[in-house]
């Protein structure tokens, strides 16, 4: 069966030439194409396609708010990000919003379309640069998650740069006490230094009182 593709890119000749070497597979169809966010979202209402291919950077909205949109009302449609964005932000905000797969742009013709064709079968399509951000994101939540509470309480203080024996009387506990737990904390956020943990700690909301 022919997998029927939608384009989302706000340069033309990115499209032109995605839809030229598509069409040389008898098993792809280029269905609509979508020069902004809002556009692709329409397009995918209307055309109904298996699989978008979405740009991340385009005027009027955005192709994480667009693929936050497509999945959310058209749970069937598979959306690849397909761009030349290459951020950890970018990779768990595609991801997160529901893209099944993350793409460069300089993408060998022959992998992308075995790409799509796996996104059509619901198999997950990530570049090894995504998968490798992706999978630090994973390590880096999985860190704070390992955190006990007061570990928590100690990496909220040096975020707000006090020193042990502030930290001490804040919590009510020992200054070789707080030495330990600090100990621990960089251990388990995998960092050198109490400003790296500091650093961490504001990257990842965690400066604040829960």
């Amino acid at each position: 069966m022919t997998i029927r593709i939608l384009l989302a890119d706000d340069h033309a000749v990115v499209r032109q030439g995605l839809r030229m070497f598509l069409g040389l597979d008898p098993d792809l169809e280029v269905v609509g194409e979508a020069s902004n966010g809002a556009e692709a979202v329409e397009q995918a209402r209307l055309l109904q396609p298996d699989v978008v291919l979405m740009d991340l950077v385009m005027p009027v909205k955005d192709g994480i708010t667009a693929i936050a949109e497509i999945r959310g009302a058209l749970p069937d449609i598979e959306v690849i990000a397909l761009t030349s964005v290459l951020e950890d932000a970018s990779v768990v905000g595609a991801v997160k919003a529901g893209a099944i797969g993350y793409l460069l742009k300089d993408t060998q013709s022959d992998e992308l379309r075995r790409a799509i064709k796996a996104a059509a079968a619901g198999q997950v399509q990530l570049s090894p640069a995504a998968a490798a951000r992706l999978m630090r994101e994973v390590r880096t939540d999985e860190a704070a998650d390992a955190l006990t509470e007061r570990e928590s309480e100690v990496l909220r203080a040096l975020a707000q740069g006090m020193a042990n024996k502030e930290i001490a009387r804040r919590l009510d506990i020992s200054e070789k006490t707080v030495k330990t737990h600090v100990s621990s904390v960089l251990a388990k956020l995998g960092v050198q230094s109490r400003t790296q943990a500091a650093l961490y700690a504001a990257q990842h909301g965690l400066a604040q009182l829960p």
